[in-house]
This record gives C-alpha cells, structure tokens and sequence, in this order.
C-alpha cells in the first residue's frame, strides 16, 4: 500500500503521533506535521491541522515566481506535495566556517527581497529551514508567512550569532545593502517604553497583551508578558506591580546564584533581563527514553540554592527550567518568597507525567540521602490524571 493519504498525522496532547502503512519513509516532523518522501525528486508534507495546510498553500502560492520556494506538484485538504530538497541545512552547510561566505550573504538578501515582494510579514527563516541544492538556496516551512510579523530577520540573525558569524555577516550587508543595514540597525536599537506596555490581568490562564508589540512577544502566561528587545535581551512587563516587586526581590537579591538570569534593569513594572537561549526542560525531556542523572544533578543543585538562600517555595518546573550553554537556568519567580512549600512538589508532578519521578528519586536518594528522605517522609501528592 503505498497511497500517501492513507498516512495520518494527529497531535492529540503535546507530540505528533503518525500512522504510516507505506513505504514512503519519515524524513523530518515539526510543530505543524510530518514529511515524508515519495521519489528522489518528490516529498509530501501532512499536516495536522488542514488550516494549516491552507496556510503554507497559500504562501506557496504567493510566492510561486520566488525562486527560493521548493516546486509544489500537488495539494490537498491537508498535505502539499513538493519537490524535495537533496541537499545540508544551512546551518550543517555553515557550521565550522570562520568567516560567513559572501555569496550566501548575497543569496540571503535576495531571498529575503522575495519574501517582501511575495507580501509576507515574516521576513525571516532560521537556519535549519534553508537548504542549500546545487549551490543555490530554498526555504521551507512557510506556515506563518502572513501571520507573524518579523519585518527583519530576527531569527536569522540569531542562527548566525550562536555559529560566530552574525558579525561577518553584517558587514557584508552593510556593504552590499546599506539600507537594509540601517533598516535593521534602526528596528534592533528601537527604543519602547515599556511603562506604556499595556498587560491586562485575565481571569484565564494568561494575561492580556498589547498587540502593538505582538511581533516582539516570546510568552506570556499568568502575572506577565515576555518580549524580545534584543538579541541577547528581553524584557517581562507585569500585568500587576505586586508581582512585578516580587520577581524583582528575587531576581535583584540572587544574581550570585548560578540559575537566576541575568537582570539589566527593573522598573516599577517590568525587568529587563538576559535572554535565555535553548530548550525548556520539559521539552528536552520528552525526547529521553531514561532520565540522565546530569539532569537530577543539575536540579538537585537548583534546589539546594533555593533552600540555602531562604526560598520559601521551593521547586523547579520543567518548563521554567532552559537549558543553555551556560547550565540550567530558571525563569518565573514571582512566589519565591511568598509562597510556603518545602518540596518541589510541581517538579514531581511534571517528572511523574513524563514516566521519570521513580529514577529521579533514586538517583536523589543515591546522591543526596538527607534531602530523599525529607521528600518522602510522607507520601507525594500526585494528581489521578497523570
């Protein structure tokens, strides 16, 4: 059987789960669905979501004299079939290079000229999602072509800063579009108020933002918003002063603590602090068949700063924990010292969801035998969902 629609995507929780009855092998899968590769020239992308599919057609669409998008052959409800790119990532392509090459420089400027030309509003594309075949490039995953607005290539830009070649790559634009140069120069030092942002409290899960700032938003969740003001920078804008002084207790009294970011300024609503490049915790976790015990190290370290220091609320959430070239650090610290708990006990709820909380109690019990039994000395509260 060897019909491409009978393969089905869904994403019924947090991960895709793919049905294949083909032959037509996995070859890459993302936030939206999963590629799959029918011929030497030929690959279909299936979407999860068909308004999605709808989405990237109508990019493609858009776009079809740009020669920076892949050949599309065929669409459907939920899948577009296109021509399939035999060649590295421009990001493996780049990798161990000292200086940024010229002509990719070039070939980037023109690709992103095309983006405008094609009226996209994300005038961006990270590193993995360009391909170089035959010495030219190609760009995929075009989901959110005229839904995010990145009217200069943040990611872009960031993508070539963590392989050292943001700076050679600049001056190359510089010299061969000075506007554009001045262009991006002017939106990355562009001054905002953040007493003005307005951050409304919601009787939700999530505050209320304003969406004159949406193309600078990363997060937001219940005391606040985040945005990126840089690129090794962001500010988190309160939607009340009495979380934002609490943060700013913590943030300001810790910064010798190996796991607090970095802060730049703090006002009487907001703070300005390090941007945390890499993955949540959480997010890593998922891909790990057995919990490595570097990571029971590092949070068990984590907790133990939090109590020597006079935390009252002692945890770590998977997903406020990032994985960085600098170690773990933790974000969103708002209940630090106002909340009594003297277990992680949101920790052990996130570790118990995803089938570790056994091995990390033992390797805590193997490392750490006062702090185990503290933990356990009486039973740790689980919900029945999980």
């Amino acid at each position: 059987m060897n019909d491409f629609t009978s393969i089905t995507v869904t994403k019924p929780e947090k991960s895709l789960e793919i049905h294949n009855p083909t032959s037509y092998p996995l070859i890459g899968k993302g936030a939206q669905g999963a590629v799959f590769k029918l011929s030497d020239n030929t690959c279909v992308k299936i979407f999860v979501d068909p308004d999605k599919a709808k989405m990237e057609q109508e990019a493609f669409k858009s776009a079809k004299k740009n020669p920076f998008m892949p050949k599309v052959y065929e669409t459907g409800e939920n899948y577009v079939v296109m021509e399939y790119l035999n060649g590295p990532c421009l990001k493996d392509y780049l990798l161990g290079s000292m200086f940024m090459p010229e002509e990719i420089t070039k070939k980037l400027l023109q690709m992103l000229e095309g983006f405008k030309e094609s009226k996209f509003s994300m005038v961006d594309a990270p590193l993995r999602h360009i391909f170089v075949v035959n010495n030219e490039l190609k760009v995929v995953d075009h989901v959110n072509a005229f839904k995010r607005d990145h009217p200069v290539p943040i990611k872009l830009i960031r993508d070539l800063k963590l392989l050292l070649l943001k700076d050679s790559f600049l001056m190359q634009v510089q010299k061969l579009a000075p506007d554009t140069y001045k262009e991006w120069d002017s939106y990355f030092h562009k001054k905002i108020s953040f007493k003005k942002m307005l951050i409304q409290p919601n009787r939700g899960d999530v505050v209320e933002v304003d969406s004159s700032f949406s193309q600078l938003l990363i997060g937001k969740g219940h005391q606040g918003a985040v945005y990126r003001i840089s690129e090794d920078r962001c500010v988190k804008v309160y939607g009340k002063i009495t979380h934002a002084q609490q943060e700013q207790d913590v943030l300001i009294s810790c910064q010798h603590l190996s796991f607090i970011p970095k802060v730049h300024e703090a006002e009487k609503n907001y703070v300005v602090m390090e941007y945390l490049s890499g993955p949540d915790l959480n997010t890593y976790l998922k891909k790990q068949t057995k919990l490595p015990e570097e990571v029971t190290r590092n949070l068990l370290d984590i907790l133990t700063q939090q109590k020597r220091e006079g935390f009252k609320q002692i945890d770590a959430p998977l997903r406020h924990i990032i994985i960085t070239k600098n170690g773990f650090k933790m974000v969103d610290h708002v209940y630090s010292f106002t909340r009594d708990q003297d277990r992680p006990l949101e920790l052990f709820q996130d570790l118990h969801e995803r089938g570790f909380l056994e091995a990390f109690l033992e390797q805590v019990k193997r490392l750490d035998s006062k702090t185990y039994h503290e933990w356990t000395k009486t039973p740790i509260p689980l919900t029945k969902e999980c």
